[in-house]
């Protein structure tokens, strides 16, 4: 390059930061730094939505004794007469070593609690449980309540129904097979399901319930099947 072209580049770039004041090369520069800080703005807003996310599941975990599980949030779901699924082919061993199986409860309405002693919210509905069955009881009414323990030995079990009074059976954990049972009707815990005189789910609560939930809905499914 002649020393002319050499000025006349130097008087073009001169010319260029009079205009914006950078040099078309710090120009592109810029444009890369601005790239790579709206990548890491992005990665950063992403990380704080999975933050997020597992600060919720990382809170479920610490109730119940500090294990993980899905916490239900109390929903209901009712199934009419040709919305319900084949009868459950449920079996089990109860705490104090009876096998059961469900089909022996045909022509009763039965109430499945699914829980675990490591689970606040399945404790904290313990004693609603034991006042609807008591109720039931009292009324020789065609009802039998079961609960499937999960992920407990027996005696934590034992000792927790024992705390609060429970006086209807459980089945003993079962490393989740009476789960695979329930016709994928029990992502939470804890749950309850109410099945018609056929076996077949009728109702579902998934999360904490309360006595007159529960009430009104096994009474439903019993003046049903009595029609």
């Amino acid at each position: 390059m002649s020393g002319e072209e050499r000025a006349a580049q130097a008087a073009g770039e001169a010319r260029a930061r009079g205009r914006s004041g950078v040099r078309p090369s710090a120009t592109k520069g810029m444009t890369g730094v601005r790239a790579k800080v709206a990548a890491a703005v992005i990665a950063v807003v992403a990380l704080a939505g999975c933050g997020n996310q597992n600060a919720s599941i990382s809170e479920q975990a610490r109730q119940g004794d500090n294990k993980g599980f899905i916490a239900g949030d109390g929903s209901i779901e009712t199934l009419t007469a040709d919305q319900r699924n084949v009868p459950l082919d449920l079996t089990g061993t109860t705490m104090d070593g009876k096998k059961w199986d469900v089909a022996s409860e045909r022509g009763t309405v039965v109430v499945l609690n699914v829980w675990g002693a490591w689970c606040g919210p399945c404790q904290r509905e313990m004693p609603a449980l034991q006042q609807v069955w008591s109720g039931y009881q009292k009324a020789d009414a065609p009802v039998q309540f079961m609960g499937l323990n999960q992920r407990d030995s027996v005696a934590a079990a034992d000792s927790t129904m024992r705390k609060f009074g429970i006086t209807y059976p459980s089945l003993r954990d079962d490393g989740g097979r009476t789960l695979l049972a329930l016709q994928g009707k029990a992502a939470t815990f804890p749950t309850t399901l109410i099945l018609d005189r056929q076996g077949r789910i009728a109702a579902r609560v998934s999360g904490e319930t309360t006595a007159p939930t529960l009430r009104g809905l096994v009474d439903d499914v019993v003046k049903e099947s009595a029609s």
